[in-house]
């Protein structure tokens, strides 16, 4: 079954929950709730990687995320960073982080050395770009096939290291240097990166292809993300990475029970 990563974003500017849970109680609340509607695991971002975005410090980026890590450690809450940043992913990892999420696919191979070192998970993810420039009129001459072996490259690079394949989940990394068509093109054939043989990690939460598609704001885009949940759990996507838990837990538990065994 589809499994769940919440999404706790633990910035001033992310684009849709930025601010709502930036203050550490806040945060640590939220995470339970998570929890308690059917999240997995936890991902803890300081820094937004929305498109046009600007760097955050490191300290900053990790005064934001070390103290809500630890605490849901401490309240033996899964945890994963989000972060592409070395120093951020070591010091979340010594307080407890089970997982490294980097947006830029582990380009940097002391991260891949730092998660074989740990034997932690890894999300692999693939952007073109940066998030001040990615969506400045992305280019492929074959959007598929450019990222499954981009992806399929760096998840052998990280089984070379040391890490356990099991461990690592590649991401085609919606939104992050696509047009709404590379995003749609990536959908409509995301069983080849299922034939990969690593785990395959999608997020799709409220994203802007959706409000282009529809032409509908992020506050309205939940039923949107469902109806992609619902194709993702259909096509046996071991994760999606969403905002909203329980209403994405109540598709996949449908689509679960309907589906032909």
């Amino acid at each position: 079954m589809t499994e769940i990563i919440g999404i706790l974003n633990v910035t001033p500017d992310s684009f849709y929950d930025g601010g709502k849970h930036s203050l550490f109680d806040c945060a640590v609340s939220h995470a339970k709730k998570m929890i308690d509607d059917g999240a997995k695991i936890i991902d803890v971002g300081g820094e937004s990687t929305r498109p046009g975005a600007q760097k955050t410090p490191e300290k900053e980026e990790l005064n934001r995320v070390l103290p809500v890590i630890e605490k849901l450690t401490e309240l033996n809450i899964p945890t994963s960073i989000d972060t592409y940043k070395l120093g951020v992913a070591e010091k979340a990892v010594s307080a407890g982080a089970l997982m490294i999420n980097d947006v830029t696919g582990f380009k940097d191979a002391r991260m891949i050395e730092l998660a074989a070192e740990h034997n932690t998970y890894a999300c692999i993810m693939h952007m073109k770009g940066e998030p001040q420039n990615m969506q400045k009129n992305p280019t492929y001459h074959d959007v598929v096939g450019e990222v499954k072996e981009f992806l399929i490259r760096q998840a052998d690079k990280a089984v070379d290291a040391g890490l356990n394949k099991k461990n690592i989940y590649i991401d085609p990394g919606i939104g992050f240097g696509k047009t709404l068509e590379h995003n749609l093109a990536l959908l409509r054939n995301i069983g080849e990166f299922k034939e990969t043989g690593y785990n395959l990690l999608v997020g799709h939460s409220r994203k802007s292809f959706l409000g282009r598609l529809l032409d509908i704001s992020v506050k309205e885009r939940l039923p949107a993300t469902l109806g992609v949940t619902a194709y993702l759990a259909l096509k046996k996507v071991d994760v999606v990475r969403v905002h909203d838990i329980a209403e994405n837990r109540q598709v996949i538990d449908v689509v679960s029970a309907v589906s032909v065994k």
